[in-house]
């Protein structure tokens, strides 16, 4: 386009790029600055995001765009539609622009309802809908407003008529953030495009003083291997730059509107305009690397939004502790209706146990005590809160001082001295070597959620036995004050052991739900191998083919 045949600029003419201040790098800028500078975590709620645009049924640009980057970085997205287009990758086939007092009713409805953190405003069809954009703006307390002018093709083609683009003049002063490609800023600052970097700087910069707006000034249509942006502030005359070099893709559709709408979401939540757009920029490059593998169209693709967040957390729902409870617990039923039957559990629920098995298990279970003690200092030692610290530390030090008392005493009868050389004088059998060996091992690799999870079964199949031979599930002599080993089937059902069983139930639970699909897996292998391992504990004192009473 010549110059004699360009309309009238829709702001002041451009400042000479000598008056332009000097870029700085982003960090550079950001190092002199206090607050956030990236993005620290989530603070207080999720950005409440409206997107202002014309609709894409090809799912890549518009409000489809939007709505896709707002949920990528964080946002909860709205829209208020504009415009309906006929479009694809290849091209815009046909436009149809509600009836403007219909996109004042959309806009009304979710703000007399909703609190808006953020605007983006994008495809504004018309005069008559940039004026009932700009009139809803002034009448309500919208603390963004990030405005993508979506005037010109990146074909060169001018999307607005001469009328709309004079309503957009009024628009921009409204603005906080104006995010055009360097066709558009061209016509924003009534200058030809710019050719060079220092070009669209300077024409950026005297379209933010023209307006008051901050302006990104985007570099992508330039030539050459790099893809700078720069955000421009004429007011405090700061140019912060972010480099980058291009990424060699077709997958271009909705950049800018995808660039825009995280922005804006991302803006509601840091309060820092530089952090916003350095981390808006991150993760567009991210899924601007992703987008052929979409595989969407024949012409130019839609860039890849969840790219990131599909590749670091996974496609499938998380399940929940109280899901991940019932499934465990599930997945070993087969152990634990083994365990029900075995010898040794009959014989002690009836009575009819001698006392040389008894002894035999009380002193293979004081030798796992001694190191299931240690274990749970370890799972102590590792845990990630002070809670789980806590508790574990608390566990060791009963398996120590309570449990292994009460074992001491049985085993050196109840008026004799404790000795714990006599206590401990046992050699372990293969069942306690084994279990200890996968404990020991399983500490040892320093993962605390696996960890947790292999300790589990023996709180929880110990508890489920002691509740149940209360209850009488194993017969009635098992709850007659004369059984021979009473005092000891107390200890099973005792109420604190309960306590403390239901909160290794929740730590770990909770830890399982938080972890990756991959680490969860292992925790619940961990889990049921532990839980074998007490199978074959309890199966170690009586053989599989004693004769065992009724219950």
């Amino acid at each position: 386009m010549t110059g004699d045949a360009r309309p009238a600029p829709v702001i002041a003419a451009a400042r000479s790029a000598s008056a332009a201040p000097e870029p700085r790098p982003a960090e550079e800028h950001a190092a002199g600055r206090t607050g956030r500078v990236g993005r620290v975590g989530r603070v207080g709620r999720v950005p409440r995001v409206l997107s202002i645009a014309g609709s894409d049924p090809s799912g890549g640009a518009g409000i489809q765009a939007d709505l896709k980057s707002i949920a990528a970085v964080g946002g909860y997205g709205m829209s208020a539609i504009t415009a309906l287009t006929a479009q694809n990758t290849r091209g815009v086939r046909g436009v149809h622009v509600p009836p403007a007092a219909f996109l004042a009713e959309q806009l009304d409805a979710i703000g007399d309802d909703i609190a808006v953190d953020a605007v983006k405003i994008g495809m504004l069809a018309n005069a008559e809908v940039v004026s009932v954009v700009a009139d809803w703006l002034r009448r309500t307390a919208v603390p963004i407003v990030v405005l993508d002018p979506v005037m010109v093709a990146t074909s060169g083609d001018r999307l607005l008529d001469p009328d709309a683009e004079l309503a957009l003049r009024d628009l921009l002063p409204l603005a906080d953030l104006i995010t055009p490609n360097l066709l558009e800023l061209a016509v924003l600052a009534g200058a030809d495009p710019a050719t060079t970097w220092a070009e669209a700087i300077a024409q950026a910069e005297a379209v933010s003083a023209a307006t008051g707006a901050r302006v990104l000034a985007k570099g992508g249509h330039l030539a050459g291997g790099e893809a700078p942006d720069a955000l421009v502030h004429a007011a405090s005359a700061t140019v912060v730059a972010f480099g980058g070099e291009r990424i060699a893709t077709t997958a271009t559709h909705g950049t800018g509107c995808s660039l825009s709408s995280a922005v804006a979401t991302l803006q509601a939540e840091l309060g820092d305009w530089e952090a916003a757009v350095g981390e808006a920029r991150r993760w567009l490059r991210e899924s601007l690397r992703h987008g052929e593998a979409l595989e969407v169209g024949g012409g130019h693709g839609p860039v890849s939004h969840f790219a990131g967040l599909w590749s670091r957390g996974g496609l499938r729902t998380a399940p929940t502790p109280a899901e991940i409870e019932a499934e465990w617990w599930d997945g070993i039923a087969d152990v634990r209706a083994a365990i029900d039957t075995l010898p040794f559990i009959r014989a002690l629920a009836d009575g009819s146990l001698e006392r040389a098995p008894f002894v035999g298990y009380l002193a293979q279970d004081a030798l796992y005590l001694r190191d299931y003690a240690r274990v749970l200092a370890e799972a102590s030692r590792l845990a990630p809160d002070a809670a789980g610290q806590a508790f574990w530390a608390n566990s060791a030090h009963g398996s120590l001082v309570g449990e292994l008392e009460l074992h001491t005493r049985w085993l050196a009868g109840v008026d004799a001295a404790v000795d714990d050389a006599a206590t401990f004088a046992a050699e372990p059998d293969t069942a306690t070597t084994a279990y200890l060996d996968h404990l020991l091992a399983t500490g040892a690799r320093g993962d605390y959620a696996v960890l947790a999870a292999a300790v589990l079964p023996c709180f929880w199949i110990y508890v489920d036995l002691g509740e149940r031979l209360a209850a009488g599930e194993f017969g009635a002599a098992a709850l007659d004050p004369g059984h021979p080993y009473a005092s000891w089937l107390e200890t099973y059902a005792d109420p604190a052991f309960a306590v403390a069983t239901r909160e290794a139930i929740d730590l770990v639970t909770r830890e399982a739900a938080a972890a990756s699909p991959e680490r969860r897996a292992a925790m619940r292998r961990a889990f049921r191998r532990s839980a074998e391992h007490e199978l074959a504990f309890f199966a170690s004192p009586l053989p599989a083919d004693a004769a065992v009473s009724a219950p």
